[in-house]
């Protein structure tokens, strides 16, 4: 997919002025009544869609933001050889449309308009996740125009009725089709619908009522957060136009993981491998927690395979911290692959001990079967 700018030939940060120019300047170009390459229809209908979503405020942000992935994939994007592209197309060949004037028409000015809610991704540590932690962030949104308020307009002006449309808020579209001729009616794409547009806008915001701003939040992440859980920041969207409410800003939080340590649920899993003496005996050794190193009683007799575990060393349930899971330790044991000849001899006379007492086969038994088998 092109880029959109690169599409219009405009930089990044151009205003609407310079947006509309370029717009017109294209559309001219490769409309189909003046176009008859190959081609010249479908890109006379990309540049029209390029137009559309960067004229608007809260869609060229999201796209600014997020690429087309951030338009839902275009499939509710309006045609802009029926929506708003087919007025300004009459303006510059007929010098208005509907009883227009040239240069009759302004900026958009519509109703109020809940903002936009947007998506911050965000990645934190296995450790953050378990206990929680305030983490400062950096967005771009839209907020009010502090020059006009959020009105649109120049200070001490005001709408005036719509030249596209007459005030009516309507536009008729007469087409050919190879059946004959038939007329549409559609809102105002100029004053979608008001029937007002502003005649002298803000130069701050363009008419818009709206700037992007990037702005710093602070994060309240609560303990026992996964990967994939969202946090609503209210009213930290996009601003609403003409007196909207906001939107939310969402944050969606991806949890790196630990070296050691797997997370299911509320509780977490590790592995230790203890040798064959320790199995046998007994031992108290350290392992690795979330709250540091802790003490692990190995019972004499422990098992391959055998899971120990530490009481309350897990992941805090979400919403109520105090209650933690457990910390799952499963049991490795590494047997020798070498002898020397005290151990070898210490052994077997362990062997022959422990088979003196009924064993038919002492070598084949047990942990020393496993051993001298």
């Amino acid at each position: 997919m092109a880029d959109y700018y690169d599409l219009l030939g405009i930089a990044r940060d151009a205003d609407p002025d310079t947006l509309k120019r370029a717009y017109r300047r294209l559309a001219r170009q490769y409309h189909p009544d003046v176009n008859k390459d190959p081609g010249a229809e479908d890109k006379f209908k990309e540049i029209g869609r390029a137009y559309e979503v960067l004229s608007d405020p809260q869609t060229r942000a999201r796209y600014d933001q997020f690429g087309e992935a951030g338009l839902g994939g275009g499939g509710g994007m309006p045609d802009m050889g029926d929506m708003g592209g087919f007025a300004d197309l009459f303006e510059t060949f007929f010098s208005g449309f509907g009883g227009a004037s040239p240069g009759a028409s302004g900026p958009r000015r519509r109703g109020p308009r809940q903002g936009d809610d947007l998506r911050l991704d965000l990645s934190i540590s296995f450790q953050e996740a378990v206990f929680g932690i305030e983490k400062e962030v950096q967005i771009r949104h839209l907020e009010t125009c502090t020059t006009c308020q959020g009105s649109g307009a120049k200070a001490g002006s005001g709408p005036t009725s719509c030249g596209t449309c007459g005030g009516a808020g309507q536009v008729r579209r007469a087409t050919r089709t190879p059946f004959g001729s038939f007329t549409q009616v559609a809102a105002c794409p100029t004053c979608e619908g008001s029937g007002q547009v502003i005649a002298d806008p803000c130069s701050a915001c363009g008419g818009q009522g709206l700037q992007q701003v990037r702005k710093k939040l602070r994060i309240n992440i609560p303990a026992g957060v996964d990967s994939g859980t969202r946090l609503r920041v209210a009213n930290e969207g996009n601003a609403g136009q003409r007196g909207g409410p906001a939107g939310d800003l969402y944050v969606f939080l991806s949890v790196q993981s630990a070296s050691g340590l797997r997370r299911d649920g509320i509780h977490i899993h590790s592995e230790v491998t203890l040798n064959y003496l320790q199995a046998i005996l007994g031992d108290t050794i350290e392992v690795t927690t979330v709250d540091g190193q802790e003490q692990l009683e190995i019972p004499a007799g422990t098992q391959p395979g055998a899971v120990l575990t530490l009481q309350g060393k897990g992941v805090p349930k979400l919403g109520n911290p105090v209650a933690r899971g457990n910390h799952l330790v499963s049991i490795k044991v590494q047997l020798p692959t070498k002898l020397n000849s005290e151990e070898r001899e210490l052994l077997e006379q362990l062997a022959g001990h422990h088979t003196s007492k009924g064993q038919k086969h002492p070598h084949k038994s047990g942990l020393f079967g496993g051993l001298f088998g």
